[in-house]
Order: structure tokens, then sequence, then C-alpha cells
């Protein structure tokens, strides 16, 4: 590995063992020359969690990607941590998890998730065929990074060019879905790549979550919107999404980074009128936050105001 960062959430590592010994264990870390796996025993529900980009910028050693949020639900977690910013096309983390698989690790769990959100989500969907009867909870999955499969997708340059997309296998998330028991994909419909994406990996076992104005940081709206347990809990227990995560996902109402979405879609489409009304509300409904925390509504609402001006006679507010 490369030189470690400062942790900037340590906790104690869990013992450091070699497949054969893992496959026993109730805790183990496997490090591998490109990923390692991270493993707490709780219960008979295993959640398999991936690294994205931002989980890799926390140095090491670092937890399982939503350890403590999983912690708070009670499922056995095994952590998938990549080194580098490489979307998991490397050997390490596919061979590991089917070492698991062929000592017959995975057979002590009667339900398996596997989850992830954007360079996670992309892993999560491409090594769920490893394990049978895995379900897959994406946020923002990429379904290549490949130029030619998907030329819609120019994000993350550097990360991209430093990473091999050429060659099978795990190439294409789209081609392990029909091998899949479930996947549940959030995405917001209005990032144009996301859509691509969400389009390219549907199908009669996907439920695709349309979560408009969540950005491609669908998963932090999410977090925030105090939605992604009761989220996770429901892939713990069942198939489907339901009203329970609808009516939880409403607080992202409330979450700033949805707010600015809002209102700069509204801009760009010119729904003025729409755009007033909604920094009206949000400046309501925040009425006892630090002015510095509403600025970017009173910006947004007049410059929405100043364009109406020459056709409604609205005065600037």
């Amino acid at each position: 590995m490369s030189a470690p960062l400062p942790p900037r959430d340590p906790i104690p590592l869990p013992p450091v063992m070699n497949l054969d010994a893992a496959a026993k264990a109730d805790d183990f870390l496997i490090m591998g020359e490109h990923a390692n796996l991270w493993f707490t025993q709780r219960s008979e529900v295993l959640v398999i969690s991936f690294d994205n980009l931002a989980t890799i910028d926390e140095g090491w050693p670092r937890g399982p990607w939503l350890h403590r949020r999983l912690e708070a639900l009670g499922p056995s977690v095994l952590g998938v941590q990549s080194h580098a910013k490489d979307w998991f096309r490397q050997p390490t983390a596919p061979a590991l998890l089917r070492g698991l698989e062929e000592r017959g690790f995975f057979r002590r769990f009667s339900r398996i998730v596997m989850i992830g959100a954007s360079m996670g989500g992309f892993a999560a969907i491409n090594f769920a065929p490893l394990i049978p009867e895995a379900r897959v909870l994406a946020f923002s999955p990429q379904s290549t990074m490949n130029k030619v499969i998907a030329p819609y997708e120019a994000r993350f340059p550097f990360a991209v060019r430093k990473s091999n997309w050429e060659g099978m296998p795990f190439l294409d998330a789209a081609a392990a879905v029909p091998y899949l028991r479930k996947l549940v994909l959030v995405y917001d419909p209005f990032v144009a790549e996301d859509r691509a994406h969400a389009l390219r990996l549907s199908g009669p076992n996907v439920q695709l979550l349309r979560a408009p104005h969540c950005t491609h940081e669908a998963i932090r709206v999410v977090i925030k919107s105090g939605a992604v347990q009761g989220l996770i809990a429901g892939m713990m227990a069942g198939d489907e999404v339901g009203a329970t995560f609808w009516r939880d996902f409403r607080g992202r109402k409330q979450v700033p980074k949805w707010q600015r979405a809002l209102l700069a879609e509204a801009g760009e489409r010119k729904h003025l009128k729409l755009l007033v009304r909604a920094a009206d509300a949000i400046l309501k409904a925040g009425a006892a936050l630090p002015e510095e925390d509403l600025a970017f509504a009173r910006r947004a609402r007049r410059g929405a105001v100043k364009q109406l001006a020459p056709s409604a006679g609205t005065a600037a507010g």
C-alpha cells in the first residue's frame, strides 16, 4: 500500500488473516495487494459495502464504508476496501471475494446485501454474481467508464486515466445485471450521465428509484434526509423498497444540497416563478437558521425576480 494518511476515524484493527483462516473467523482483516477485506460478525444477515472515491481520501486505517450506520442496524459487515481510486478494476478484490465463496464463508448467512455509491456501486453490481443470491443497493453507479461503451461519461478524468478500462472481466456492470437476484438503484434523473447509466442497468429484476435534485452524490442527500438506515433495513428484510423509504425521504426538503440543486435546476430550465416559490419556502422553513446558511436561496430568488421584472412587473424582493 502507499504511505498511509492520518486516519480520520481510527478504530481498532481486527486480526489480520489469510483466506483459509478468515473463512472460519468472526472478525478478520485480509490485506491484499490492491484491496482489503474487513469483516465483523454480528448476525446471519451480511451487508457487503464497497469504498468510493471519498472514503479512500479518509486514509488508513478506516472501517468499512458506512460501518457506524450499519452497526446500529445489527448486520454482519464485510468492507471491500480499495487502495486506489480505481473502480475496483484490479484483480485483488474479486479474487478475495471468490476465495471466500470457495471456502464456504458466505453460506453462514441467510441474506446478503451488497451496497456502494458511484465507484462502489459499480463494484457492488459487478461482483454480486460471485456471491449466490446476493442483493444490491447502488447509489449513482456507473455501468462502466469505458469510452466506447459509455461515450457520454467524461467525469473523473484523472481517476479514470489511472485505471484500466480495456478488456474483461468486470468491464461492464450491465453484463452482471441479469445474474442478480435484485438490484435497487438510486439516482438523480437530472444528472445526464447517471440517467444514462441507470438505463443501461435497468431490467426486470431492477427497481429504479428516481431521486431528483440529489445530484451525483445522491447518497449524501439520502443520509442527510434520515432515510439511509431505513432503506438499508428494507433491503435487509425484503426485495422491494416501498412507502417507508419515500416517507423518510421527505426529509430531503430540509437538506441544503437538495435545496441548492432544486433552485439551480429551476433556474437552468427558466422556471422562474417556481424558483421564487421554492426559494420562499426554503427561507420560511429556515427562518431560525443563520443568515449565511440561507444566502444561496436569497441570491437565487433575487436573480429570478430580476429576470421576471421586465415581463411581470415584479419588484425585486
